[in-house]
């Protein structure tokens, strides 16, 4: 019965600091949104950075109001010259997460999110590539195209290879639009790998404390493999990362339980 009370006890506790967090979250949107907008006659630069600030303070609200920290392995592998990223995509933790890693990117999204007032249309003066994922043709060859001219203009490019958000222990098929992209292109493929989803999971309001492990690989090189090929390294490295470090949160669904000590390896 303790233990229960227990149980109960620390789920109202993650409630309430989930909902502080929502809280922060909706007010930092309804703050630096419409000076985002503002701002658009300023060059993406300082919108960028206006944008940063949000990000930083949801990330730094997550941290001390609900105990979500995150740890790193692998930012040496981010070469100096910009490319795509292939993430993983459990958790809208990583939309926020990935900006405070890498240099200035560019996200390919839904554009149905756009639609969404205050956030969608602040969005939406940060360059994204906004797809119709019904068109899959159409949006493919968008993709291609304004992920080409993202990356001449210096800018990374996130693609979840996936598509959309996928539970913890399961896996997508991964798509072909960043190795064609790359191969178009000729920049280097990163590929990231992640348990966001087991601690902040799809459509979830509960955001349980814990730290989230992330894996930066090493770049892919574009020289000398096909688009096929490029996809199916990155895959290979994100799954083999994703075997190593799942399991571990209250979102991990069936997985078996792990051995903390291999969170490393």
């Amino acid at each position: 019965m303790q233990r229960s009370n227990t149980s109960f006890l620390k789920l109202v506790s993650v409630f309430l600091r989930s909902t502080v967090y929502f809280a922060g979250q909706v007010l930092s949107t309804l703050v630096l949104g419409p000076v985002l907008l503002a701002a658009y006659p300023l060059g993406f630069e300082t919108r960028y950075a206006i944008a940063g600030l949000w990000v930083r303070f949801n990330l730094w609200m997550l941290e001390t109001v609900c105990g979500l920290k995150y740890e790193v392995q692998g930012l040496e592998n981010i070469p100096e010259r910009n490319g795509i990223i292939l993430c993983k995509h459990q958790s809208a933790w990583e939309t926020l997460a990935l900006q405070a890693m890498f240099p200035p990117l560019v996200f390919i999204l839904k554009r149905e999110l756009l639609r969404i007032p205050v956030w969608g249309w602040a969005m939406a003066t940060l360059q994204p590539i906004a797809i119709n994922r019904q068109a899959k043709t159409a949006a493919l060859k968008q993709i291609l195209r304004d992920g080409e001219e993202r990356l001449k203009n210096g800018l990374w490019v996130v693609i979840f290879p996936e598509g959309t958000r996928v539970a913890p222990g399961q896996k997508g098929r991964y798509g072909p639009s960043g190795g064609l992209l790359a191969q178009r292109v000729g920049c280097p493929v990163v590929p990231v790998a992640h348990n966001a989803g087991e601690y902040w999971a799809r459509r979830a309001f509960l955001k349980f404390p814990g730290i989230i492990q992330v894996r930066i690989g090493p770049p892919i090189e574009p020289a000398t493999l096909s688009a096929a090929e490029i996809t199916h390294q990155a895959e290979q490295w994100i799954e083999s990362q994703m075997a190593k470090i799942s399991g571990f949160g209250p979102y991990a669904g069936n997985l078996p339980e792990r051995d903390v000590s291999t969170i490393s390896q």
